[in-house]
């Protein structure tokens, strides 16, 4: 019977092996009945296949947002700033697009605005920051170049930091300070005119530079009121048709001018904010009276 019952088990370890049905739990051997083969192979495919979320979508568009921005870093190191540029305007195409994408699928979460948050640091600070950098700030000698081309970054973390804590620094479609992408697109505008059509000596671009740098860094961190960008929707066409159609109008003026005509949108972005700062500040006077 020892010898019977030896050649049993030892077969039914083998088998323990062979068979996935017969599972080992410590010292004792279980044997689990299998159902149809075909069954439980069908209903593993099905297990095995991966759920996406819905919520994953918009963050597809943020993570090619990222994706421009750490391209745009490695063209400029490689001395290619017209694409180095040209990854920055991309990179705040996805920024939009991943809002607009949250909205129509209903999909905003805590976790979309903080990524959004990291990518906008890669893209809109630390990509202009090294650009700035490596286009002429690097002539200037010493540590000056890299200090103030690290304001465009630590502009940017500050600026994305305060509308995180205190969200809403965004209230009633207007910014506190200047945004980010709109930071971004100054400069890759400026890049991108220059690379295209150079007039300015060299000390000269060092200057603009420089003084661009250190005035998009402090509008960042101010407390200057901006516009937001309509978004994009019916709701919104029938609400500001008027904003709307100038928006669409200033859009096919940068296709069809390109960096020039970005560069001084841009520029006159700044200054609507500036002088719309300004009003309030004035009216606030008046009433104080």
């Amino acid at each position: 019977m020892s010898m019977m019952s030896g050649k049993g088990s030892s077969l039914l370890k083998m088998k323990a092996i062979k068979h996935p049905s017969v599972i080992r739990y410590g010292a004792s051997l279980h044997v689990v009945m299998r159902h149809d083969t075909k069954v439980d192979n069908a209903g593993d495919r099905k297990a095995g296949l991966p759920f996406v979320s819905r919520s994953m979508v918009p963050s597809l568009f943020t993570v090619m947002n990222m994706v421009c921005g750490y391209v745009s870093i490695v063209m400029s190191g490689a001395d290619q700033f017209v694409a180095a540029g040209g990854f920055i305007v991309l990179a705040a195409i996805f920024d939009t697009l991943d809002g607009f994408v949250a909205r129509i699928t209903d999909t905003t979460s805590r976790f979309g605005v903080e990524l959004d948050s990291l990518s906008d640091l890669v893209s809109f600070g630390a990509a202009p920051a090294y650009l700035v950098y490596t286009f002429g700030l690097e002539d200037i000698g010493g540590i000056a170049g890299i200090v103030l081309s690290s304001l465009l970054l630590v502009g940017s973390g500050l600026r994305l930091a305060r509308f995180n804590s205190v969200c809403p620094g965004y209230s009633n479609g207007s910014f506190s300070g200047l945004p980010t992408p709109a930071q971004a697109l100054t400069v890759a505008g400026f890049v991108l005119w220059m690379s295209s059509d150079p007039m300015l000596e060299s000390y000269q671009l060092q200057n603009a530079l420089a003084m661009m740098t250190i005035v998009l860094s402090i509008l960042m961190i101010s407390r200057v009121n901006y516009y937001s960008l309509p978004k994009v929707s019916l709701e919104t066409l029938r609400e500001r048709p008027v904003q709307t159609v100038f928006y669409v109008a200033v859009f096919f003026c940068v296709l069809v001018y390109q960096a020039k005509a970005l560069f001084v949108v841009m520029l006159l972005y700044i200054l609507l904010g500036l002088l719309k700062s300004l009003s309030m500040i004035f009216r606030e006077l008046v009433f104080q009276r």
